[in-house]
């Protein structure tokens, strides 16, 4: 009679236990989901938009490179290497991925140096980001079409906004746009301009995960604003103008609308980038979209290496490779 309602109160006083441990306790006979595992039926809508979005153009890039194709009649028939050796053999697209290569370097270079001197202004001021620092952003979310326009329009030697800027330097009539040299440096300022507040914002994000530790106790050994800049806050930013430097280099390297509106290539041949190149061949003169579908695969292989050397030079800096 002891052992039966022994038995009972045993299982009841199993079962009176906090609500929580009662609900938490692991089912075994439920299986068990890996932690951090997401359903798939959950990523799939990211999948079907990456396959449209990205694998389908790549395979169809592919497929008009090494097929006979214009823009009537594309996938004619496999043509082998022929598309590319017709790239290697354009004069025009071997000056324009030279240029191309310059232009990024030139514009990387100017908008990294212009971004992280306005980060360390803009974080100088008390670590807020404020009024001016949201008016420098403008110029990034402005369309790259409208950014072309209203530049032309600025620099239109006669009735353009600088026209009365020459005249009180004394060079009237002046036309950077007039020259080869003048108007690719242009192109290079203005793209510049448009995409240094994107690694301001990058880098004044960065400035503010400095830890205010690490600036008192440099601050208490005695150490000045340039020691406390190359001690303790560049280590910290530094994989941050890393990967800006590298987005830079990828947005340079595929400039086109700048070009068609502002120049359309000109002076002469002066400012035809490779992304402006492939147009012409596609959709100008004989279209021959299988020659510039090779064109475009080349570029996006000069690109690839020219960010694993930046990479690789990357590795050098201290605290790039955290």
């Amino acid at each position: 009679m002891t052992s039966a309602t022994a038995a009972p109160g045993r299982a009841a006083q199993r079962g009176t236990g906090p609500p929580d441990e009662q609900d938490h306790r692991p089912d075994p006979a439920r299986p068990r989901r890996a932690a951090g595992r997401v359903p798939l039926w959950l990523a799939a809508p990211a999948i079907v938009s990456l396959l449209v979005t990205a694998a389908y153009p790549a395979v169809a890039g592919i497929a008009l490179a090494f097929t006979d194709s214009s823009l009537a009649r594309p996938l004619r028939e496999f043509a082998g290497f022929d598309n590319f050796v017709a790239a290697a053999e354009s004069v025009a697209f071997g000056g324009s991925l030279l240029r191309s290569a310059l232009f990024a370097v030139l514009a990387t270079a100017l908008s990294v140096t212009a971004g992280v001197a306005a980060a360390l202004a803009l974080h100088a001021r008390g670590g807020r980001f404020g009024l001016l620092g949201a008016v420098l952003l403008l110029p990034m979310v402005t369309p790259p079409v409208s950014v072309g326009v209203a530049w032309k329009l600025l620099l239109a030697p006669v009735g353009g906004a600088f026209t009365g800027l020459w005249d009180a330097l004394g060079i009237s009539g002046f036309n950077p746009l007039g020259s080869g040299p003048g108007a690719f440096s242009t192109l290079v300022l203005i793209h510049a301009w448009q995409w240094t507040p994107l690694v301001t914002l990058l880098v004044f994000a960065a400035l503010l995960g400095v830890p205010a530790e690490l600036r008192e106790a440099a601050a208490l050994d005695g150490a000045g604003w340039w020691q406390t800049l190359r001690s303790v806050v560049a280590p910290v930013v530094a994989p941050t103008v890393v990967a800006a430097a590298m987005l830079e280099l990828v947005l340079a390297f595929k400039v086109f609308d700048l070009v068609a509106v502002v120049t359309a290539g000109g002076p002469g041949v002066s400012t035809i980038l490779a992304s402006f190149e492939v147009f012409r061949t596609a959709f100008r003169g004989s279209f021959e979209v299988g020659t510039a579908a090779a064109e475009t695969l080349v570029l996006g292989l000069l690109v690839g290496l020219v960010l694993a050397a930046v990479g690789l030079l990357a590795r050098r800096v201290p605290g790039s490779d955290e």
